[in-house]
C-alpha cells in the first residue's frame, strides 16, 4: 500500500506492508546508489515479514526515491528528523515500532522514538564517503580532470559523487557519523565481514553489485531474524 508521512519539511511517501495491528517495522534503506542495488532486496524482506504478521513500512527520506526535494538540498539531520516523523507516524505509544536498517541506512535513525534498532551490515558514513570518492577519483584520472579529497571540503557548490549532486555539507555531516549504538540493538553482518555483531550470515553483499539483485533465501533468512528479534525485545 502506497502512504506518506509528514515531517518537518513536507510530506514524503511511504510503501507500507502487513497488518494494521501490532508491531511495525520502520526500514531505513542504505543510501544512494546502493538503495538503488538493494531495494528489491528490502522489501523482499518486509513481504516475509508481513507473512508472519508483522508490519512494516519503507519511508523515502528527503532527497531520495520520489521526494520532491533535491538531493543537493537534503542533509543527514534531515534525514533523521523525516525518520523519526516517519516512526511518530505510527504513534509508538499505542503499538511498538522498531527500526530495521541496511548498510548506512543506519545512520539515519539515531533520533527515532523506536523500541529497538535492528543493523545488518552497519557502515560509517566516513567509508561511504570514501568509496565514492574512490570511484569518482578514478573516473576523473581517466577522463584527465583534476579532482582530490579536499574538493569534497564545505564551502562550496554541490559535488557529484555516485551519480547524484550531494551538498559539502551532507558530505561533512556523514565523514563524522557512524551508527546509532543505543540499545537495545541488533547487528546482523556477512560471514566476510570480521567487525562484531550478534549474529555473521553468508551470502554476498548486493550492494557491491553492478546492477539491483535479490536474494529471497537471505531476505527470508534475515526476516525469520528481525521477528524473532521483536519477540525477544517484547518478552
Amino acid at each position: 500500500m502506497i502512504d506518506h508521512y509528514d515531517w518537518a519539511g513536507g510530506r514524503e511517501a511511504m510503501l507500507r506492508f502487513g497488518p494494521d495491528t501490532g508491531p511495525v517495522v520502520v526500514a531505513a534503506m542504505p543510501l544512494f546508489e546502493e538503495a538503488n542495488r538493494a531495494r528489491a532486496f528490502i522489501v523482499t524482506i518486509l513481504r516475509a515479514l508481513a507473512a508472519q504478521g508483522i508490519a512494516s513500512a519503507l519511508p523515502d527520506l528527503p532527497g531520495t526515491g520520489e521526494s520532491l526535494i533535491d538531493t543537493e538540498n537534503t542533509s543527514l539531520n534531515a534525514w533523521n528528523a523525516a525518520f523519526s516523523s516517519a516512526a511518530q507516524h505510527f504513534d509508538p505509544g499505542s503499538r511498538p515500532v522498531h527500526a530495521i536498517a541496511v548498510r548506512g541506512g543506519a545512520l539515519v535513525d539515531a533520533t527515532a522514538p523506536v523500541a529497538s534498532r535492528w543493523h545488518f551490515a552497519p557502515v560509517a558514513g566516513e567509508g561511504l564517503v570514501r568509496d565514492m570518492l574512490r570511484a569518482r577519483l578514478a573516473a576523473a584520472k581517466e577522463s584527465g580532470e583534476a579532482i582530490s579529497a579536499d574538493t569534497l571540503e564545505p564551502p562550496g557548490p554541490p559535488v557529484e559523487l555516485a551519480g547524484n549532486r550531494l551538498s559539502r555539507t551532507l558530505l561533512a555531516e556523514l565523514g563524522r557519523n557512524v551508527p546509532s549504538n543505543r540499545p537495545p540493538l541488533r547487528i546482523v553482518r556477512l560471514d566476510t565481514d570480521t567487525q562484531p555483531a550478534d549474529r555473521h550470515v553468508a551470502a554476498a553483499p548486493l550492494w557491491r553489485r553492478s546492477e539491483p539483485g535479490n536474494d529471497p533465501d537471505l531476505a527470508r533468512l534475515l526476516a525469520d531474524d528481525i521477528a524473532a528479534w521483536i519477540a525477544t525485545c517484547a518478552g
